[in-house]
């Protein structure tokens, strides 16, 4: 998995494997629709409180899923920080959080955007 961020858009790029086991596939989110940027120290703890989930689960180690309701998406593992952000126009996708160890530098080029 791979983060991006350009001119126009953050994209949250998975790998095959992934995408199949998470029953996902790759994210690609304009710019303009992002807010509310956050980093978590320990995704994990929000990941396991958060309800039920659809997709890969390992608890403790490793998350590519969505809420039932579709409005989340983590792709999250233990001892990685993750950039979190809230999201709008994306059907009924609101929050994505994902494991980054460039979690505190993609936060600062999305809030000084």
């Amino acid at each position: 998995m791979r983060v991006y961020i350009d001119a126009d858009s953050i994209e949250i790029r998975l790998s095959p494997v992934e995408a199949t086991l998470g029953l996902l596939k790759s994210i690609k989110v304009p710019l303009a629709d992002v807010s509310d940027v956050d980093v978590l120290e320990h995704p994990l703890r929000d990941v396991m409180g958060s309800g039920l989930k659809v997709g890969l689960r390992l608890p403790w180690l490793y998350y590519i899923a969505r809420s039932i309701k579709l409005d989340q998406v983590w792709v999250v593992r233990r001892g990685v920080p993750a950039l979190s952000f809230a999201v709008r126009n994306q059907g009924a996708l609101q929050r994505v959080t994902v494991s980054t160890r460039d979690a505190q530098t993609l936060a600062r080029r999305l809030e000084a955007r």
